[in-house]
């Protein structure tokens, strides 16, 4: 079971380190249905991704794929994006550790269901978009990252997008915004008791971390579109299979 979480771990985060998504999004549902409880699931997600998202940026910032510089303006658009997800993160880890288990698993199902749609929506024609409502999707994307674990990358990463933000900065700005994101989610976590699976957390730490210089690198050289439309029919899947774990009372 180790190795197969270790796994589903690295190939997790090379999608999220070279499409701004698809970590939690993909590996919350995989693990539940491998038999995870939610609550261990989702803070061992958000400081393994709070780890991974810090090489990230470093990564991304040295290969320049993104400027993270202090005075640069994608630092400054991934700090307005970790400030205001820090207020929705913290909102939806109080609501989760309250929560029946089987109604956190259902929503987690219809969350990843839809980002999946979502993905394939958005691929090749995207919306108009407004930078004002911006800040309105980062609160609504680390509601989903502090309750599921997943949600946050293509929401934020799907409205930069279609703000006209350059795909390759779209990926470190995320993963940056992602990172404060991830702190302060598990940190509320930590603060209300529960339990924290300390070995798993290990596990999604070095596995996930591993990946990240690699998907960088395939930022640098290639950015994988159409991957995305792969990556959107996977994560379709794993919705219906995380809400069919529910109906068959497992």
């Amino acid at each position: 079971m180790i190795i197969v979480v270790a796994l589903l771990a690295f190939v997790s985060e090379f999608l999220d380190s070279g499409l701004g998504m698809g970590y939690g999004t993909a590996l919350a549902p995989l693990m539940i249905i491998l038999g995870y409880d939610p609550l261990k699931v989702v803070p061992a997600i958000l400081i393994s991704q709070l780890c991974t998202d810090i090489a990230a940026c470093v990564c991304h910032h040295n290969l320049s794929n993104v400027d993270l510089r202090v005075n640069s303006k994608d630092f400054k658009v991934a700090l307005l994006l970790g400030m205001v997800s820090s207020v929705g993160v913290i909102i939806s880890v109080l609501i989760a550790v309250r929560i029946p288990k089987w109604i956190l698993t259902a929503y987690i199902g219809v969350l990843v269901l839809s980002m999946g749609v979502l993905i394939l929506i958005t691929m090749k024609k995207p919306l108009r978009f407004s930078w004002r409502r911006l800040a309105g999707i980062s609160l609504l994307a680390s509601f989903n990252k502090g309750i599921s674990g997943g949600g946050y990358g293509p929401l934020v990463m799907g409205g930069q997008l279609l703000a006209g933000v350059n795909s390759k900065n779209a990926v470190g700005i995320t993963a940056f915004a992602e990172a404060i994101t991830c702190f302060v989610g598990f940190m509320i976590y930590l603060i209300s008791g529960k339990f924290l699976d300390w070995k798993l957390i290990g596990i999604l730490v070095l596995s996930a971390t591993l990946a990240v210089p690699f998907a960088a690198w395939t930022v640098k050289n290639i950015f994988p579109q159409r991957l995305k439309f792969y990556v959107g029919i996977l994560i379709i899947l794993l919705g219906l299979m995380t809400l069919l774990k529910i109906s068959s009372g497992s």
